[in-house]
């Protein structure tokens, strides 16, 4: 096809901005916003959950999460994700985007639900059958990064493509604040209905049995918004340029986009012959030295830099709590009781939402399409390296009194310039830069390597940031908060380096950007 693109593709491509285009932002957002709010909902309940099965009444301290529980809990879904990713990358590019993304979205609600009805007499009881099904709720959470993105950028006009993925990635924002609003009404529920003094004036009676109930519906209400976008992702029709490209079946996708777009596509019989009969020299696999010499680099930079991002990203998402607990703005565990701090976290991390991350997503929307995937993402990188280093350098100074405010500013800038910048564009680059017949695969590839990031910076930065003097109960001395810093500041200088490696496909046809329509003669000519 090097002679001309398929009347349908380049029809998909100049289409102006229509309902569907919203619709199809929606559809797929609505999965977004679900995955965010399952992910990262259990850091608001997390610290509850330690005050109920492994409070200890004889201490002066409230209970908490053993140190392998604590890890568990935050990153079992993490390791089901990093899973999921590379199965449903793999199965969208076999079995078509569509027929696999119901699945998804079936799994994420069964297994939200029976998150929150993990049952056991014991400690060890509930926390292994929550962990197990939080495993298969972040399966199903995987697949919907590689389909998502591979929907959208396949539907988008090359425009607004980017703002387009933007969009769909920026409900995550919506559903952390989902979250920490479903929490915050739960607890204040709870808190009003059955009032309890602090662990420091009633031990046992600051733990009222209802508590229980908190962290299972704040996790179980992640299934309504999921629930409710079922019907319409079964209404959408496969992506024209899978049914085209992969299935082989150029007419067909005329007709589906005829009947999104509401205009008539005729497609040219020889052009869609051309294509249902195929070509061998364009069929090159992903361990192809095809692959390798086209593409090769290009993996290497979608996956270094999604690994670098996520260490840093979820290092501040999953622990932002003791964070905040550290610097002073959550009072003492004890001072509280355990309903009193679900809310206070939840008020936390809503404010955080609001000020940066969301925000900064919706920046990345507007701008994506005008300073193009390269200059976002370098200067995210660049600018959550200085604010960790503002961070860190004069860390003492944020702790004293009058100073917490400064440092939850500076802590939200961080978060503005991730959403700004690489936590979105990690998701973006991935979905436009390889062929059609290994974009799922290739993004699942790229989202997995960030979901390792993740579960390095969930297992690891609960260890590293413990006082090297004074480490919580449980925990080897680590290197501190500070230092802690100090390392997910040189993260990010490095995923600023490794941005270098990544090309720009602002304004430019999927088939253009991934060189799909040129065929390996004319590529060793051009």
């Amino acid at each position: 096809m090097a002679d001309g693109q398929l009347k349908v593709l380049t029809t998909l491509d100049h289409a102006r901005t229509q309902w569907y285009h919203f619709m199809a932002i929606v559809i797929a957002g609505m999965g977004f916003f679900t995955d965010a709010y399952d992910l990262f909902c259990i850091s608001l309940v997390s610290k509850l959950l330690g005050r109920i099965y492994y409070t200890d009444i004889a201490s002066d301290t409230p209970g908490s999460l053993p140190p392998n529980v604590s890890a568990a809990v935050n990153g079992v879904a993490l390791c089901g994700t990093l899973a999921g990713q590379l199965f449903f990358g793999w199965l969208g590019d076999k079995l078509g985007r569509k027929s696999v993304y119901g699945f998804t979205l079936v799994l994420m609600v069964v297994c939200s639900v029976a998150s929150g009805l993990s049952f056991g007499r014991t400690a060890k009881g509930v926390v292994a059958t929550l962990c197990f099904f939080r495993f298969w709720l972040g399966f199903g959470i995987g697949g919907d990064y590689p389909l998502s993105a591979t929907i959208m950028s396949e539907y988008a006009n090359k425009r607004t493509r980017g703002a387009f993925i933007a969009a769909v990635f920026a409900m995550q924002g919506f559903g952390i604040l989902f979250g920490a609003i479903v929490a915050l009404v739960v607890s204040a529920g709870f808190r009003n209905a059955y009032p309890a003094p602090s662990y420091a004036d009633g031990r046992a009676a600051s733990l009222v049995p209802e508590a229980d109930y908190v962290w299972r519906i704040i996790l179980m209400f992640g299934t309504v918004p999921a629930a409710l976008t079922y019907y319409w992702r079964m209404k959408m029709p496969e992506t024209a340029r899978y049914t085209a490209l992969i299935a082989r079946n150029a007419k067909q996708a005329a007709a589906d986009m005829s009947k999104v777009l509401d205009t008539e596509i005729q497609e040219d019989a020889d052009r869609a012959e051309a294509v249902a009969a195929g070509g061998a020299s364009n069929e090159w696999g992903l361990f192809s030295r095809h692959f390798v010499r086209r593409h090769g680099v290009h993996l290497v930079a979608t996956t270094s830099t999604w690994f670098l991002l996520d260490i840093a990203f979820y290092s501040q998402n999953l622990f932002q709590k003791d964070i905040f607990s550290k610097v002073g703005w959550i009072p003492p565990a004890r001072t509280m009781n355990a309903v009193e701090e679900v809310f206070r976290i939840a008020r936390a991390q809503a404010l955080i939402a609001l000020c940066g991350t969301i925000p900064g997503y919706w920046f990345t929307v507007a701008f994506i399409d005008v300073a193009g995937r390269f200059a976002i993402q370098l200067m995210g990188f660049a600018m959550m390296t200085v604010f960790m280093l503002g961070l860190a350098a004069p860390y003492h100074h944020w702790t004293t009194p009058g100073n917490h405010t400064g440092f939850v500013v500076m802590y939200g800038f961080t978060f503005f310039f991730a959403n700004f910048g690489p936590n979105a564009t990690t998701f973006i680059v991935p979905a436009e830069i390889y062929p059609a017949r290994l974009r799922s695969t290739c993004h699942g590839i790229s989202a997995a390597a960030g979901k390792a990031g993740a579960i390095v910076g969930a297992f690891g930065f609960l260890y590293a940031a413990q006082d090297p003097h004074k480490p919580e109960a449980g925990y080897k001395p680590g290197i501190g908060i500070r230092n802690a810093l100090f390392v997910l500041a040189g993260t990010n200088f490095l995923g600023m380096l490794m941005t270098l490696l990544v090309p720009e496909s602002k304004g430019m046809s999927l088939e253009e950007v991934s060189k799909e329509n040129v065929a390996d003669d004319e590529e060793a000519t051009a």
